[in-house]
């Protein structure tokens, strides 16, 4: 019987302001100026939710928060910011922030994984373009 361990999943990610974006595309801010951070090691966790950045990345990308959640865990407040651009391996989407404590990675949960069409392979321990549309990013409308 093969053993096989399970390693974690970490990606390069760029993370953008979406409201600097906007800005910029409307020529009302320069280009060089959106506010943007590149990380080399954001953990790949599926049982997240949405994209978890430090207290510290939310407050450099100048995100305003928007909501809080509790967590099923109990009441655990955390707060909910604005959207981001979350770009990994040429892909992006749009999704909102959590915030967590500022000694955790960034977090890529099951939503944006979802939104970018890849699935974890556990054993390569990398992301792959799903399967089920030819490796091909594609969003579901059904």
């Amino acid at each position: 019987m093969e053993i096989v361990t399970m390693g974690k999943v970490t990606v390069a990610a760029r993370i953008e302001n979406l409201q600097d974006i906007h800005l910029a595309d409307g020529s009302a801010l320069p280009a060089e100026q959106i506010r943007a951070v590149d990380v080399t090691d954001a953990l790949v966790d599926t049982g997240a939710t949405l994209l978890s950045l430090p207290r510290w990345l939310v407050q450099q990308l100048g995100l305003k928060r928007t909501r809080t959640a509790r967590t099923a865990a109990g009441i655990v407040q955390f707060s909910i910011y604005d959207a981001v651009r979350l770009t990994v391996q040429d892909r992006d989407c749009i999704i909102e922030v959590a915030e967590i404590p500022d000694d955790c990675p960034v977090l890529i949960g099951q939503v944006p994984l979802e939104m970018l069409d890849f699935v974890v392979d556990t054993a390569g321990q990398k992301l792959i373009g799903n399967p089920d549309h030819g490796g091909k990013q594609m969003i579901d409308l059904f």
